[in-house]
């Protein structure tokens, strides 16, 4: 059973105090005037009996019938009076509650106005396209220094907290791959010269070429850091881009001989967007679809298409079974399937991660569904640009380094 909501109980409340009030009112009213009212019957106890009616006097039995008389109808107009008392009374009492009513409702919602913009901003922030953006914004409540605006300050310092907190997380992910940038192109430049040396061992060229793969290795992990970081802000390049393009242009950049088939079903679906970050996550979709495809006449299929309104990205392959309640797991940083740490050489566990950061800071949302047999069906779902225009000329995005 649904309940009401805080508005109609405050009418409620309102309402039924007022018609108590009213009963009570109409109740205390009606025990005065009875009190007040008395039988005037009773003023002719005094009246003496005469017995003289041959000169037209009044007898004494003519007195006693008379008496009844007048008490008989003044007690009926008492009673017509008092019951007209209540009637009337209770009429009115109707009429102004539910006016009082009306009020009450009007007030209520004047009065819970302050919560109710208290709750627009909660929303707006908890539907973020991304954790921690949105912060920014702050209630800024107007009006005297009540309950109801001490809540909100609270808020607002709450929220002011939560920000710097969230800048701050980012810009330290952010410094920290930037400054571990240098030593490792240092490393890769001083081995790369022990190797080329005239003369080097072939002991020294194994070792120089097994540090040079650690080294790249920790090169596409800050690599990944950074874009991750990057994707969490907000968007600086805005421009009209082509799924299609983009995930024909990934296709054809990681296409090899012996690799699984791939099919390609690509319809325009045109959105407004980083062509950076879109390409980074439609290569980090294929390249995930295609190291996970150990099974022998595995497929990897790419589509693009629009649908309700929404550009969609779908990438499936075929691959080892994937639970359906470990398919969240994938999309965490350095994790995988049954909660699988970093490690091997299969990747840092960050690829979905961007995926789904990326589809964020684009307004849009991706899913992940098992596959029947093995495999994922990924799905990426970005608004579609307006007044798309049709398939025409390609502009490619740039092309970044990979995870």
């Amino acid at each position: 059973m649904k309940r009401l909501s805080l508005r109609a109980r405050l009418t409620m409340i309102y309402g039924g105090l007022f018609l108590v009030a009213g009963l009570v009112l109409l109740g205390v009213t009606y025990v005065l005037v009875q009190q007040r009212v008395q039988p005037l019957g009773l003023a002719l106890r005094d009246v003496k009996p005469v017995v003289q009616g041959a000169n037209g006097k009044i007898t004494g039995d003519q007195a006693e019938q008379l008496r009844l008389i007048v008490s008989k109808a003044q007690d009926e107009a008492r009673e017509q009076m008092l019951d007209s008392l209540l009637t009337q009374g209770g009429v009115a009492l109707g009429l102004v509650s539910v006016v009082a009513i009306g009020f009450g409702w009007l007030v209520a919602g004047r009065a819970l106005q302050p919560l109710h913009q208290i709750t627009g901003t909660a929303r707006r922030i908890a539907g973020a396209d991304v954790a921690g953006r949105g912060l920014h914004e702050r209630i800024s409540l107007s009006g005297p220094g009540d309950e109801v605006r001490e809540l909100a300050d609270t808020f607002d310092e709450m929220l002011e907290r939560l920000d710097r907190s969230f800048d701050g997380q980012r810009r330290f992910v952010a410094n920290a791959s930037h400054e571990l940038r240098t030593p490792l192109a240092l490393n890769r430049s001083l081995i790369e010269l022990a190797v080329s040396r005239p003369g080097a061992s072939d002991d020294v060229r194994r070792l120089g070429e097994s540090l040079l793969a650690v080294n790249e290795r920790h090169e596409r992990l800050i690599d990944g850091l950074l874009t991750l970081a990057d994707s969490e802000n907000e968007l600086t390049v805005r421009s009209r881009i082509d799924l299609a393009d983009v995930a024909d242009h990934v296709l054809d950049q990681a296409g090899g001989e012996g690799g699984p088939a791939v099919t390609r079903e690509l319809a325009p679906a045109e959105v407004v967007g980083d062509p950076v970050l879109l390409e980074r996550l439609t290569t980090n979709l294929v390249e995930n679809a295609l190291r996970h495809n150990v099974a022998t006449g595995g497929w990897v299929g790419v589509g693009t298409a629009v649908r309700d309104g929404w550009a969609t990205l779908t990438v499936s392959n075929t691959g080892p079974v994937v639970p359906a309640y470990d398919v969240e797991t994938i999309f965490e940083p350095f994790r995988r399937l049954s909660g699988e740490r970093i490690g091997g050489g299969r990747g840092f566990g960050l690829g979905l991660s961007i995926v789904r950061a990326v589809a964020r800071a684009h307004g849009g949302t991706v899913t992940a569904q098992p596959r029947e047999g093995g495999g994922l069906v990924v799905t990426v779902r970005l608004p579609e640009a307006p007044d798309a225009r049709p398939p025409g000329r390609r502009s490619l995005p740039v092309e970044l380094p990979q995870i």
